[in-house]
C-alpha cells in the first residue's frame, strides 16, 4: 500500500478526533495529539496511583521489585521499540507507524484500571458486581480513560479516538460475551475461588456509549466483523472471547507479555523466589525442543548470566532476551478488513511466541502461584469484598460526599454499584487497607489521617 493510500485509508480527522471535541487553544502548543494523550496520562491520579498498586510480587515486601507503575514504564519502553524495529522491516507502513507518542500512551495506561491487591481484588470485584455487569480490569481503563478520569467533566481524558482503540483488547460489551454458567453464590467471602468466577474480558454495559463512538469511523463490515467472538480454545476461561485487534493494539499487547514474561522474571530471580533448578526443568528443557538456532545457541550462556552473583551480567542476560522478543515481531496482514488499522496486526515469530508463552507459564506457575504469594492475594480479595460489602450496605453513609452523588446519579438508571465498584478499584493497595483497618479493625485511624476523597 502506498503513504498516500495509507494516509487516505487512515483518515487523520477522524482518528484524531475526541468525544468532547478540543476547546483548549493553548499558547504556542505544537504537540501532537497523541503527545497530548501521553501528557494527559502521564499527569493523571489513576496513573499515579499505579506506584502503590500489586504488579506481581506484594507492595511493601521489598523495595526492589516492580510495581504496576514501574512494569507500565518498562512496558512502554518496549513498545516503542518494537514500532521502530517493525518501521525498519516495513518503510511502506511509516504513516501506520511512525507514532511513537501513541504506542506510549497504550503501553502507560494499559494497567490503570486494575484495582488493588492484583487478580485477587479483580476477582473479588467481578463477584461483587456479578449481578450488576461484572468487573474486568481493561474494561475499567476504558472507564476511566472515557469517562471517569476528571480531566473533562463527563469524558473523562477525553483522549482520540485512535488511543481509545488501540485500548480496546477486548472489543465488545459484557452482555455479549457473558456466558451464565449457573454457579452458586457463596455462603461465605472466605470460599471465593478465583477460577470459578472469571471476569469476562471485555466493556462494561454501562460504557457502551463510548465504545460506539470509538468505532463509528469504522464501515459497517469492519465494525461487525471486529467485535466477533468465539468459545476460547484455553484453559478454562468460561465466557466468550473477542477475536481481533487493532496494530496499535497488538503492539502494546506484545510489550506488555514481554514485560511480564521478562522483567518479572528478573524480580523472581533477584529475590530467589525461583532458583536455577527450577530454570533448567520448566524452561531450558522447553526451549531446547523448539529447535530454533539462536535458542539452543544463546541458552546456556543467558542461564548462567541469569543466575550469576554479577548484577551487570544478569541485567545483561535479560536485556538480551527482550532484544530477541522485540527483533523476532513482524507485521501479519488480514484482507478481510479495509481499515488499515485493523487490516494489520503485530506478531510474533512461532518460535519466539512459543519461548515467550513459556516464560509466562514458568513466572505463572512459580511465582503467581507460589502460596506465599497466593496468601497475599486471598488477603487482599477479603479486603476488597468486605469493603464493598461495607458500602453497599449504606452508601449514603460511608462513602465520599463526591462519591455519594454519583451514586445517587447512578441510582436513577440503575442499582448505583458500579460506582462503588468504580470507587474501590481505584485505591491503592495501601489505601485500601488502611480503610478496612478504619472500618473493621481495633484500632480507628485519626480523621485527618485519611482522607476519603479520591
Amino acid at each position: 500500500m502506498s503513504d498516500l493510500t495509507l494516509h487516505a485509508a487512515l483518515d487523520d480527522q477522524a482518528w484524531h478526533a475526541r468525544q468532547h471535541g478540543e476547546d483548549k487553544h493553548r499558547r504556542h502548543d505544537l504537540r501532537t495529539p497523541y503527545q497530548r494523550d501521553r501528557a494527559r496520562i502521564l499527569h493523571s491520579a489513576a496513573f499515579r496511583r499505579l506506584q502503590a498498586k500489586t504488579q506481581v510480587l506484594g507492595i511493601g515486601l521489598n523495595d526492589f521489585y516492580r510495581t504496576r507503575l514501574t512494569h507500565s514504564l518498562e512496558a512502554a519502553q518496549i513498545g516503542t521499540g518494537i514500532s521502530a524495529q517493525l518501521l525498519q522491516k516495513h518503510a511502506d507502513l511509516a504513516p501506520l507507524l511512525n507514532t511513537n507518542s501513541l504506542i506510549e500512551s497504550l503501553c502507560l495506561a494499559h494497567d490503570i484500571g486494575h484495582p488493588p491487591f492484583g487478580h485477587g481484588g479483580e476477582a473479588a470485584l467481578n463477584y461483587m458486581m456479578r449481578n450488576d455487569g461484572g468487573f474486568e480490569g481493561n474494561g475499567q481503563t476504558f472507564r476511566i480513560l472515557t469517562r471517569l478520569e476528571p480531566y473533562t467533566l463527563n469524558w473523562g481524558m477525553n483522549l482520540t479516538r485512535r488511543t481509545l482503540l488501540g485500548m480496546l483488547k477486548y472489543p465488545a460489551t459484557h452482555q455479549q460475551l457473558y456466558i451464565d454458567t449457573a454457579k452458586p453464590e457463596i455462603n461465605n467471602f472466605r470460599q471465593l475461588k478465583p477460577l470459578e468466577w472469571q471476569s469476562v474480558k471485555g466493556i462494561f454495559n454501562d460504557d457502551q456509549d463510548s465504545l460506539n463512538w470509538v468505532l463509528d469511523c469504522l464501515s459497517e463490515q469492519d465494525k461487525a466483523r471486529f467485535i466477533t467472538s468465539e468459545q476460547s480454545a484455553v484453559g478454562t476461561y468460561p465466557h466468550l472471547k473477542t477475536r481481533f485487534k487493532s496494530l496499535d493494539c497488538s503492539i502494546m499487547e506484545l510489550a506488555d507479555d514481554i514485560a511480564y514474561a521478562v522483567h518479572d522474571l528478573e524480580d523472581a530471580i533477584v529475590m530467589g523466589i525461583v532458583n536455577q533448578s527450577h530454570w533448567q526443568l520448566a524452561v531450558v528443557e522447553q526451549l531446547v525442543q523448539i529447535n530454533d538456532k539462536w535458542l539452543s545457541k544463546e541458552i546456556d550462556v543467558i542461564t548462567n548470566k541469569l543466575f550469576s552473583h554479577e548484577h551487570h551480567l544478569r541485567k545483561d542476560a535479560i536485556g538480551t532476551l527482550v532484544n530477541a522478543f522485540v527483533t523476532a515481531i513482524d507485521i501479519e496482514q488480514d484482507a478481510d478488513f479495509d481499515q488499515s488499522l485493523l487490516k494489520y496486526n503485530a506478531v510474533m515469530q512461532a518460535d519466539f511466541a512459543q519461548a515467550l508463552h513459556i516464560l509466562k507459564q514458568f513466572v505463572y506457575q512459580y511465582v503467581i502461584r507460589k502460596p506465599e504469594i497466593q496468601m497475599l492475594e486471598f488477603k487482599g480479595q477479603q479486603i476488597v469484598m468486605e469493603l464493598f460489602e461495607a458500602f453497599a450496605c449504606d452508601p449514603q453513609r460511608l462513602l465520599p460526599v463526591n462519591t455519594q452523588n454519583r451514586w445517587l446519579l447512578e441510582q436513577e438508571n440503575g442499582s448505583g454499584m458500579r460506582v462503588i465498584a468504580d470507587y474501590i478499584s481505584g485505591m491503592t493497595d495501601e489505601f485500601a487497607g488502611r480503610l478496612h483497618q478504619q472500618l473493621f479493625g481495633p484500632k480507628s485511624t485519626g480523621i485527618f489521617e485519611l482522607s476519603l476523597e479520591r
